[in-house]
């Protein structure tokens, strides 16, 4: 369609200036989205999540197999994921716990596939560290972990400045 003003002929349509201005503010946007969803915290959010859920997973079978074997936990083994399995308190215990690229978890005592597992008198603990932004802003920049403790028959998060120290007793006095 032309329009003419007087005596002179144009096309309408965009200038080269306002469709650069758009295209300047449909980035900026776009940035501002990504900046908000921040996909790799979001991975971290969903693995921590899993975490969550193997834990509460085998800390079930770890009562199972207490009520089932008199009143016992299994002995610290490295291969107490396997032992659960044997005995049938899990069908299919969860699988490798892999981190983001870079995050370095903290060292455990008696660890299966990232799983780390500790006994007491009476207690069993089950825990993993958490990697995501949103739960280790929660601990006040300390180590996050989720604990299932069989004395409360529950999983948690338990903020902690040192490495585990190598009995069920230690958790329990920090929750």
């Amino acid at each position: 369609m032309k329009k003419i003003y007087k005596g002179l002929t144009t096309q309408a349509g965009f200038t080269l200036i306002e469709l650069l201005i758009v295209m300047a503010i449909l980035g900026v946007l776009a940035v501002v989205v990504l900046v908000a969803i921040n996909p790799v915290q979001q991975l971290a959010r969903t693995r921590d999540a899993g975490r969550k859920a193997g834990v509460a997973q085998i800390g079930r079978a770890l009562e199972a197999y207490y009520t089932s074997h008199s009143g016992s936990y299994l002995p610290l083994s490295d291969t107490f994921l396997n032992s659960l399995s044997t005995s049938g308190e899990i069908s299919t215990p969860p699988s490798t716990i892999s981190y983001r690229s870079g995050f370095t978890p903290q060292a455990c005592i008696n660890s299966q596939n990232g799983w780390c597992y500790l006994m007491g008198s009476g207690e069993a603990v089950l825990y993993t560290e958490l990697e995501s932004d949103s739960e280790r802003s929660k601990c006040s920049g300390v180590v996050s972990y989720f604990v299932w403790s069989t004395v409360d028959g529950r999983g948690g998060l338990v903020c902690t400045n040192v490495a585990a120290a190598g009995t069920a007793q230690t958790w329990s006095a920090q929750q």
